[in-house]
């Protein structure tokens, strides 16, 4: 068993390097190790844990179990102008969903718009990490996914929609692009089973139990039912979601995807919808439109403030803060993420150095 003794935040560096160490154990190339620990550790830095490393010891079971194949990348089976349809073949849904919003953003360049979809997919982490690369491209972004059903239609006692995520990233003058990305759960299973890992409660609103009475307990939560965000709305965009994804790429939707934390040797089979949208395409000044959003931005910002509170944000601002504070400081981790890390490195042969005490 590893020496390696806890610590409250280790640095970013050590960790995505770690990470990276058990995917290249499990024969991946050291390029797709390093992106697929990155985004997970992405995740971990802005604040968004239920996306993070505490996803590694459920990665490493599929992988071994067969359900999550070790390819690298998706095949090409629809090519029809500014539309595309990959079949993942159930690769690492990071790898796939790069090579996903990469064409997007080709076609866009070429079109205008592009449009990708990908069936036979796995689970690709953060939704922000594909807007943020189209931003970086010149593109506005979009992305989803679909997930097996977790919440029931309104007055429903049954899952029928899953807490699909949506992101959207604009780019801005200043370099800071606008990035939204949200479940449509009122909370993602993810911080459920973070809250029941550490004992936690959790709120009223977040869940029920199976037999749909509101449950503060963790545990109840996991074998009952989400709620959805702003009830009948959430419901709603999830479910045109689900068409996005699983229906328009010919994949999975609805009953026919799988849990992630179900038999792991059945595969996820979720479905992915990415839309890159040329910026220059709308107007002759390629920078109009980033002006334009730091426009809207600042007013947003200047806005007057409710009693008690101290200043307003932009959506993604305060993901984007935490992750600023975690390269100085160095990444949170619960004790037992970190004992994971540890316990799978060692079982795979992982020899990891002690992480340098950040902060």
């Amino acid at each position: 068993m590893s020496a390696i003794e806890f610590q409250p935040a280790v640095p970013a560096r050590w960790l995505t390097d770690a990470v990276a160490a058990v995917f290249q154990a499990l024969g991946f190339s050291p390029d797709a190790a390093g992106l697929v620990a990155g985004s997970l550790v992405d995740a971990d830095m802005r604040g968004i844990p239920s996306h993070g490393v505490m996803l590694l010891p459920m990665y490493v079971d599929r992988i071994k179990a067969g359900s999550v194949s070790r390819a690298e990348s998706a095949e090409v089976v629809r090519d029809k102008g500014a539309i595309a349809v990959l079949d993942a073949g159930h690769a690492l849904g990071q790898l796939t969903g790069d090579q996903a919003m990469r064409l997007a953003v080709e076609k866009a360049r070429t079109y205008g718009a592009g449009v990708v979809t990908v069936r036979r997919a796995f689970h690709f982490g953060g939704a922000f990490r594909y807007v943020d690369l189209a931003v970086r491209n010149g593109c506005i972004g979009i992305a989803a996914a679909n997930t097996r059903p977790l919440m029931p239609a309104p007055g429903g006692a049954s899952a029928v929609v899953g807490n699909n995520p949506l992101a959207v990233g604009v780019p801005r003058a200043d370099g800071k692009p606008v990035i939204l990305d949200v479940a449509l759960s009122e909370a993602a299973l993810g911080k459920i089973r973070l809250a029941a890992g550490e004992g936690r409660e959790i709120p009223p609103t977040w869940a029920t139990d199976a037999q749909g009475r509101p449950t503060t307990d963790p545990a109840a939560a996991i074998k009952g039912l989400l709620l959805p965000s702003g009830a009948h709305k959430g419901y709603g965009l999830a479910f045109m979601i689900d068409v996005l994804t699983g229906v328009l790429s010919g994949g999975a939707y609805g009953q026919g995807v799988q849990g992630l934390y179900a038999d792991v040797s059945v595969p996820n089979d979720c479905a992915h919808f990415f839309l890159a949208l040329d910026a220059e395409a709308f107007t002759e000044d390629a920078e109009e439109l980033a002006r334009r959003v730091d426009d809207l931005a600042g007013q947003v910002l200047a806005s007057a403030l409710a009693p008690g509170t101290k200043q307003v944000h932009l959506p993604g601002a305060i993901e984007a803060g935490r992750y600023d504070q975690a390269l100085r400081d160095g990444v949170a981790l619960q004790p037992s993420v970190f004992a994971g890390l540890l316990e799978i490195a060692d079982a795979l042969g992982v020899a990891l150095p002690p992480p340098v005490s950040a902060g």
